[in-house]
């Protein structure tokens, strides 16, 4: 009787919220954590830990739970006082643009939009983008993830072609495993990291396309932010527009998504590596479609086929037992059976879907030194987990 009477409650939950989307997609529905099966003693212990600094710079953090926004919390810091030096100062993080947007201590750009609420999602912006090509697929207008990608380029302008190259695919890029000689596992603040180069260099597209191969394509993951923003080139290039006003039409308009920033690249070519800027709150509603199966006010926005091919588990990051899938983060937890889908960004920027526990996080900061202590994904994972209390009435 009580996994009965639990079992109706959920749905009650469920039918509630979606009226509740459906009336006012432009914000969440706010409830408690004891309503929807967290416990709050746990969050509020994290909220203490953050603002003792256990984890760094902690921007804001939210909980959603069957759609109820059940934790919501910002921490303001003074950016200028605390990376002042650092922008004025000639580092890899800012000697080719020392009063722009990619001057990753400059408190106008980062980590918040011209100071305002629209925060930097960093490397988020290529799990967004993966979402993006997701919507073109289930519209038809993205071609088949097997092409070859040289097809769309001017082969005579691209430097070291040889059989691997020639066999890169879009899904490959993907996956993250394009083959190409590609360094970032460095810390961002070494100018030998090949991702600081690419941004470094005038045109992103031609630095990453003309990388010589260092492996078979398909094989190994290796983390590649040139790879991601070929994607915005061949978007373009196999659509016809530009990336960010698609994304506008079908994505951000259908979700109620009226306010962010996209930077460009130096070429124009918009920045799907790492340029996007959103508040908390929409970046969950994009993770809520997934968990939506990628409905949202009773339209389709991207298929459940693609939400399964982008959660799947492609390849293998090392020997962590954590997975990669379509610009996907996969994490296990529990048993290790079941896997968190994240996104990552630069910075500490986080979002989590724990689809078996319908439960949404996302996480804001601006820890960008190496040094900075940060709230890792595992850490975030297990925390969540830990609050969920609803298990013993035999949700999984």
């Amino acid at each position: 009787m009580r996994h009965y009477s639990f079992f109706l409650v959920a749905i009650g939950i469920l039918i509630v919220v979606d009226a509740a989307l459906a009336q006012s997609p432009d914000f969440w529905p706010k409830s408690t954590p004891q309503a929807v099966g967290l416990n709050p003693k746990v969050l509020a212990e994290l909220d203490a830990d953050i603002v003792a600094g256990k984890y760094g710079y902690i921007d804001s953090i939210l909980v959603i739970r069957h759609g109820w926004l059940v934790f919501d919390r910002s921490y303001p810091h003074d950016y200028i006082q605390i990376y002042g030096k650092q922008a004025q100062a000639p580092g890899a993080f800012n000697a080719h643009d020392p009063t722009g947007p990619y001057n990753y201590f400059n408190s106008w750009w980062h980590p918040f939009y011209r100071r305002g609420d629209l925060h930097s999602m960093q490397s988020v912006t290529k799990t967004v983008t993966s979402v993006i090509i997701g919507v073109a697929v289930a519209r038809g207008e993205f071609p088949d993830l097997a092409t070859p990608i040289l097809k769309f380029f001017d082969e005579s302008k691209v430097a070291n072609i040889d059989v691997r190259k020639r066999r890169i695919n879009i899904r490959h890029l993907m996956t993250m495993t394009g083959g190409f000689d590609w360094n970032e596992d460095l810390p961002y603040t070494d100018p030998n990291n090949t991702g600081v180069l690419m941004e470094a260099s005038s045109d992103w597209v031609q630095f990453a396309i003309d990388r010589k191969m260092a492996r078979e394509p398909g094989i190994i993951l290796n983390y590649n932010s040139g790879e991601a923003q070929l994607l915005s080139y061949i978007f373009h290039a196999a659509t016809g527009r530009d990336i960010e006003e698609y994304a506008a039409e079908h994505l951000f308009a259908p979700l109620g998504i009226e306010r962010y920033f996209w930077k460009r690249s130096p070429s124009g070519l918009i920045d799907t590596e790492g340029g996007l800027y959103l508040n908390p709150h929409d970046l969950a509603k994009i993770a809520y479609l997934f968990l939506k199966k990628g409905a949202w006010k009773g339209k389709l926005i991207v298929t459940s086929e693609w939400i399964v091919e982008s959660v799947t588990p492609h390849v293998q990051d090392g020997q962590s037992g954590v997975k990669y899938g379509f610009m996907w983060w996969l994490y296990p937890y529990g048993d290790g059976s079941r896997f968190a889908w994240t996104g990552s960004g630069f910075g500490g920027q986080k979002v989590i879907i724990v689809p078996e526990h319908d439960i949404v996080l996302v996480v804001t900061g601006w820890n960008i030194l190496p040094d900075n202590p940060r709230l890792g994904h595992q850490e975030a994972i297990d925390l969540i987990m830990r609050a969920v209390v609803d298990r013993i009435h035999g949700a999984l």
